[in-house]
């Protein structure tokens, strides 16, 4: 397998993909002292070419906060006892973020508000108006009193 799939449109070559491993705070008791479980996934996500451009400013857009200074997105799965599995935990991460990346967003169609609701809205305005008005002729009458 020379790339790793997302969809039809986008395939990332796992050459960009750098893995690295390290000692996990995950479960797995005295194991967890002497083995490197813990999965980081780095992915240059402006460098790469895998990408389509408007897919692109969409994932640095939402998932910005994950990407550090020199555009390298930053994944880590301490979850599992297994080196493999916390990879493939990275691995499904990063595919749910391009999944979501690549949907495009619903363009808004702007609508008008009904004639029936314009004048109910209008209707309870003015109810609202001549109560306000009844109550501060009942103060100024009190008042002279």
């Amino acid at each position: 397998m020379s790339a790793f799939i997302i969809n039809n449109s986008i395939q990332i070559p796992w050459s960009e993909l750098q893995f690295s491993y390290s000692r996990s705070s995950g479960p797995g008791g005295q194991h967890v002292n002497k083995t490197n479980t813990k999965a980081t996934l780095r992915w240059d996500v402006q460098a790469t070419a895998a990408l389509p451009a408007a897919v692109k400013n969409r994932f640095e857009k939402h998932w910005g906060a994950r990407i550090n200074k020199e555009g390298v997105l930053v994944i880590s799965s301490e979850d599992a006892r297994e080196q493999r599995s916390n990879m493939e935990s990275c691995l499904a991460k990063l595919r749910h973020m391009l999944k979501i990346s690549a949907q495009r967003p619903k363009v808004r169609v702007p609508t008008k508000p009904s004639r029936s609701s314009v004048r109910r809205n209008a209707e309870k305005k003015r109810q609202h108006s001549q109560r306000k008005s009844q109550r501060r002729n009942s103060k100024n009458i009190s008042r002279d009193d």
